[in-house]
């Protein structure tokens, strides 16, 4: 069995699979740095008597704008508790008040029911969990970068993967593949993700034919530190939820303006309501911003509840309980995916997928704050309800494929200007992202971004490294002339990741014609009752499908 991603669903899932499987964990970086290490708010859960999960399912479905299956949400809320229980049980250190876990209220929540760890709960969940996976002897933490599936040309299974591990090129067989590899928030110039966020899983199984779900629902993060210098630092939902006020440059809570809910509106709203004011304002875009003022919190409840913020502002030269922060929207979160069924199958047979990577049904067109870590967990559980044979160990699963390593064709051997053409790709391609496919979209500007990002991927394939990786045949093992290759095979490969999902996102973006949760369309700018279904794509096939009242289990 392989996962691929060690964040909170790879780490998560690598400990409810069975114990008598031989299990490879594969990470880009060492294992306490994900996206899941960065999450800040919390996660959840209904254990407030004065809470229900009905609460919490209309909560996430209102939030969801119509696109969530209801079915698979009505799952994730109930079987969040007893999740929650097992993290505690596992030593997770959740903020109590007295002897029962705190709550707290983030936006769009009808009650407060977000457990916390200060403002770190990701890395909290990440290093609990990653502790228990190090401790485990049937699980091998390998470092190295996927490429692709392998697949079985005749059956079209996933019998493993290519990987860039240590020296060589090699392929891995596994009994199943299980794709945890995050979201792809690097493509987009302003994002709160980390670097490794690079739509890995998306893209490797878009390549080897599975069916993808909604990938034009991004999800736009209101409150993303913007000061000049600065990486974009979430600043957390739960700041707005324990009290602090979105204001312009005069100090009015100008949120008010497009929701009655003023900033405690669903996410999607906020950050619109920023970038129409900021639009408005007509200030430089590449440094506007608003304002999060903290100064109506207790002093005292900003130390215990948000020392990660306090520490990092400082560091920036803002200090949070005398002025403001200037924010502005960030990419955080993409709703869409693999599709997946409510046991994790994908439409390749030996492939799943979990976790942010996944279109569950459960996110809809907006996700609701705090569900995202609930997902990874209550998804991840269902492997230990699974037995099926395929996950049984195979002769040679978890090793390398053994065969004579070749020594690596020289074109690998990357002159300056290959490598200057990869990093011009990174460096234009978000910003193009950022302009065509951020918070508003229009058809005239995300139609010239899919002519660009075709000639770029074509300028890609082009390439001398490209066509000489591209001709490695499946179980061919390539012995590297030098370890800096490894780094250099990553960037391609993060590269050609980043090309395919701009242009599945922009493609899917424009098909969508109406506005809906995280996807906003100014020459479409109403919901409309025809477009209440996903969008599927497959191979270079589009179509749509109703959301689904019932849960189907996919064939």
């Amino acid at each position: 069995m392989l996962i691929i991603g060690a964040g909170a669903a790879g780490l998560y899932t690598s400990l409810c699979l069975p114990k008598d499987l031989s299990i490879g964990l594969i990470t880009k970086e060492p294992i306490s740095l994900s996206a899941s290490d960065w999450a800040q708010g919390g996660i959840a859960a209904v254990i407030d008597p004065n809470d229900s999960s009905d609460l919490h399912i209309k909560d996430t479905l209102s939030a969801g704008a119509g696109l969530c299956d209801y079915d698979a949400v009505k799952f994730l809320v109930e079987q969040a508790p007893q999740c929650i229980q097992a993290l505690v049980e596992m030593g997770v250190g959740f903020d109590r008040d007295r002897d029962t876990l705190a709550l707290t209220l983030e936006a769009a929540h009808s009650r407060r029911r977000v457990l916390h760890a200060a403002d770190t709960t990701g890395r909290a969940l990440v290093s609990t969990l990653a502790e228990q996976v190090l401790i485990q002897k049937n699980i091998q933490v390998l470092q190295g970068f996927a490429l692709d599936l392998w697949m079985d040309d005749t059956t079209q299974r996933c019998l493993g993967i290519a990987i860039v591990y240590g020296t060589q090129i090699g392929w891995i067989r596994a009994g199943a593949v299980i794709l945890a590899t995050g979201g792809g928030g690097q493509v987009f110039a302003q994002t709160t993700n980390p670097e490794l966020s690079t739509g890995d899983g998306v893209a490797i199984a878009h390549r080897a034919g599975a069916t993808l779900r909604d990938l034009e629902f991004v999800q736009f993060h209101p409150t993303a530190l913007t000061k000049p210098g600065a990486p974009r630092f979430l600043i957390s939902e739960a700041v707005r939820g324990e009290g602090a006020h979105l204001v312009d440059d005069q100090g009015r809570r100008f949120a008010f303006d497009y929701h009655p809910d003023g900033e405690l509106a669903p996410r999607d709203v906020v950050s619109r309501a920023i970038f129409s004011y900021l639009q408005a304002t007509k200030t430089d875009p590449a440094t506007a911003h608003v304002w999060l003022d903290l100064r109506c919190i207790p002093a005292d409840k900003i130390q215990h509840r948000f020392p990660n913020i306090i520490q990092v502002c400082q560091r920036w030269g803002i200090d949070v309980f005398n002025e403001p922060i200037p924010v502005a929207p960030a990419a955080h979160y993409w709703m869409g995916g693999i599709t997946t069924d409510i046991t994790n199958r994908t439409s390749i047979s030996g492939l799943y997928a979990v976790g942010e990577t996944a279109s569950t049904g459960v996110q809809g067109a907006n996700r609701l704050a705090s569900n995202s870590l609930l997902e990874c967990l209550v998804f991840g559980a269902q492997f230990r309800e699974m037995t099926n044979d395929e996950w049984r160990v195979t002769n040679g699963e978890g090793r390398m494929d053994q065969q004579k390593p070749s020594r690596v064709p020289s074109a690998l051997s990357f002159t300056p200007s290959e490598i200057e053409s990869l990093e011009l790709f990174r460096r234009e391609l978000p910003r193009l992202m950022w302009q065509s496919a951020g918070i508003c979209r229009n058809q005239h500007q995300m139609e010239a971004a899919i002519a660009q990002v075709e000639a770029w991927q074509q300028e890609f394939t082009a390439l001398l490294i490209s066509r000489s990786l591209q001709a490695i045949n499946p179980g061919q093992t390539i012995e590297l002339t030098s370890p800096n290759l490894a780094s250099i095979l990553r960037l391609w490969g993060e590269t050609r990741n980043l090309l395919e999902v701009a242009g599945l996102m922009l493609k899917s973006a424009n098909f969508r014609t109406e506005s809906r949760g995280g996807h906003y369309r100014l020459d479409y700018p109403q919901t409309q009752p025809e477009w209440q279904v996903h969008t599927l794509v497959q191979a270079n096939r589009w179509w749509t499908e109703p959301v689904q009242i019932e849960l189907r289990t996919m064939e």
